[in-house]
């Protein structure tokens, strides 16, 4: 995939034509207003300013982010709220995507070792998130950042909290990084790079895995691998300990006891006494556990996810997602295996 670099000096590096032509107000700027003039969009710019940065500066970047109607009606229907469990599995288990993982694997063996062993993550589980976020960096996301951001700060109430400080996050990110922030690229929620880190995460997981003296997980694998296993270790991955396990059900279980919630609260024992068993014998009683049951080609699957079934939560806090990275992971194992000749 042809990427184009986005590192550049400050938080602002925009061209001298554009500034002038969102001062100037000549009519082709009329025509996309930005944010310079709503109040929510002021207010940031103060807090801003407060924490050191230019208000010229950023008064023209809040003039330059633009309001995208799309990425509204995008965060208003995610796929995980919309698809069944047979359906979304569809979209990330495709034989393409578990061959192309393997490639992945194949390439950067070396450097998912190494990350394995300096932050004790299953290497599977790396490539596995990479290949659902982005399909190892093939599909990235197409919207502006900057747009996604100001977007759902200023005008998505139900997260203008969230998203206002992901904004923020932005703008340190730029300057810690060197990036330009009118021109990165990503997801209708503003995440970045590879594994699609939204900028809070960008700052606190992301890791300069290759020692080339910058945090790159936009463009360079090398630290987007890193990245992942890091955000996995700090999550609490246990390496070695089981994700997920079939479960049967006896008739006397309480229906409402499935999809909860997404942390284990009860262990395998209490869940036994609850009528819902794991299939799996070697799971220790004290394991803790949550129950899900999941719609697929007309019938119905029951599951327990253990702790790092949870853990994969924490990157997309949807049951879902952390099932398919999971059972991507597996089947990216198989391949690999039975290309390698190994049973």
């Amino acid at each position: 995939m042809t990427t184009v670099s986005v590192h550049a000096k400050g938080i602002l590096p925009i061209a001298l034509s554009m500034v002038m032509a969102l001062t100037t107000g000549c009519a082709s700027a009329a025509k996309s207003v930005g944010y310079a003039d709503n109040p929510k969009a002021k207010a940031f710019v103060d807090k801003m300013v407060k924490q050191g940065f230019d208000r010229a500066e950023l008064n023209t970047l809040m003039a330059n982010a633009k309001r995208q109607d799309g990425i509204l009606k995008k965060i208003s229907t995610p796929a995980e709220r919309r698809l069944t469990w047979g359906s979304y599995r569809k979209i990330f288990l495709g034989k393409k995507r578990i061959q192309i993982g393997v490639e992945f694997w194949n390439k950067h063996a070396d450097t998912l070792n190494a990350a394995s062993k300096a932050y004790g993550v299953a290497p599977e589980v790396i490539v596995a998130i990479i290949g659902v976020e982005t399909f190892y960096g093939r599909i990235v996301g197409k919207d502006r950042v900057l747009d996604a951001l100001a977007t759902l700060a200023f005008d998505y109430p139900p997260r203008s909290k969230f998203f206002t400080g992901q904004l923020e996050h932005l703008l340190f990110l730029a300057k810690e990084e060197q990036l330009d922030s009118t021109v990165l690229k990503g997801s209708y929620a503003g995440a970045m790079g590879y594994g699609q880190f939204i900028p809070s995460s960008y700052r606190h997981y992301a890791v300069d895995f290759d020692k080339d003296g910058k945090r790159d997980i936009l463009n360079n694998p090398v630290d987007a691998i890193g990245s992942v296993a890091n955000y996995f270790k700090q999550h609490g991955w246990k390496m070695g300990d089981p994700v997920t396990a079939s479960a049967t059900v006896a008739k006397s279980a309480d229906s409402e006891l499935f999809n909860k919630g997404l942390k284990p609260v009860k262990t395998l024992a209490q869940w036994k006494q609850l009528g819902v068993s794991p299939t799996s014998a070697d799971l220790p009683d004290q394991a803790i556990a949550t129950a899900m049951k999941m719609q697929i080609d007309g019938r119905e699957e029951h599951w327990l996810g253990l702790h790092n079934f949870y853990v994969i939560t924490r990157y997309n806090h949807s049951r879902l997602y952390a099932m398919a990275v999971h059972q991507l992971s597996q089947e990216i194992i198989a391949a690999r295996n039975k290309a390698s000749g190994k049973s």
